[in-house]
């Protein structure tokens, strides 16, 4: 049999006491950290919830002014292709003279005119609000024309005699916003691609036809370019 141990004396006994409270604060600390963890925890959760709600109110405020800026040119459209003369030292006497050139684009106003209703397409000054050529990337092409109608009704006759325009090199678009003409654009190398059955844009929105059969081929708004991945 071992030895029995003796009594425990006074300064191991005091030692041990010493070891039990270094224990305790060492505990009580831990269990202060752990407390401070947590609540750390969960103000990075309320953050990270904050920071998703804010996400989600930008991009539905970005979705908005899109849509907004879209709005804004419901009446209008684009001409490519059609050559026209520009009165340069009109705008160049205006620009010195601080004002703004109006008979340059009155002058480019009848022009437009002129042309559309040589094609047959009938077009008249009071059914224009305001008429403008875009700045150019390069200065070989010919510019493209904004036309801002009174109202749409006269913008959607326009484009239905398009086909007037065959054989022109003369093109009339509705005037997409930047994200909406990419979206037209990539809808466009999807039909070409036959990888949907066709496409086209009506009060600037982009709409495509799916391939299949009746039942199949469903007419679908695009809004987002990211829609068009699951068809390319």
């Amino acid at each position: 049999m071992p030895p029995k141990r003796g009594n425990i004396n006074e300064e191991e006994l005091d030692d041990i006491k010493k070891s039990l409270n270094f224990m305790s604060e060492e505990i009580t600390t831990i269990a202060k950290q752990q407390k401070l963890i947590i609540i750390l925890i969960e103000d990075i959760k309320e953050l990270r919830r904050q920071s998703e709600e804010k996400d989600k109110k930008i991009a539905m405020l970005e979705v908005r002014v899109a849509e907004l800026e879209q709005y804004s040119r419901i009446s209008d459209v684009i001409v490519t292709g059609l050559e026209t003369k520009h009165q340069t030292y009109a705008r160049a006497a205006a620009e010195e003279r601080g004002e703004p050139p109006e008979q340059e684009l009155r002058s480019l106003e009848e022009q437009v005119i002129a042309f559309f209703n040589s094609k047959g397409i009938e077009m008249d000054s009071k059914d224009i609000e305001g008429c403008h050529t875009l700045p150019r990337k390069n200065m070989n092409q010919k510019p493209a024309i904004i036309i801002r109608f009174v109202n749409r009704k006269q913008k959607k006759e326009l484009l239905k005699q398009g086909r007037k325009l065959k054989g022109t090199n003369v093109y009339v678009n509705e005037h997409l916003t930047k994200k909406n003409a990419d979206i037209a654009r990539q809808a466009r190398l999807l039909r070409k691609q036959k990888k949907i059955q066709s496409t086209w844009t009506s009060d600037c929105k982009v709409f495509i036809k799916l391939n299949g059969t009746p039942e199949q081929a469903k007419v679908l708004v695009i809004k987002e370019l990211m829609e068009l991945e699951k068809y390319g």
